[in-house]
């Protein structure tokens, strides 16, 4: 039997199945949708943000 799954972009339900190239997506679309939000920031994982102090990132370039 086969798994399904709902696209995390639009919802279609999709076979999990290694026939199914996007997966879990259902289409290129909707793949390339999700990577717009991440490349756009629209989403961001939780963790406490990262500042680099600008004297010690100039001493690596010497």
């Amino acid at each position: 039997m086969t798994k399904m799954v709902n696209c995390p972009e639009c919802g279609k339900p999709v076979e999990w199945k290694e026939e199914s190239l996007f997966r879990p997506f259902c289409s290129k679309r909707c793949q390339q949708l999700d990577f717009g939000g991440w490349a756009n920031e629209n989403f961001s994982i939780p963790g406490e943000e990262v500042y680099l102090d600008a004297e010690q990132d100039d001493s690596d370039h010497h």
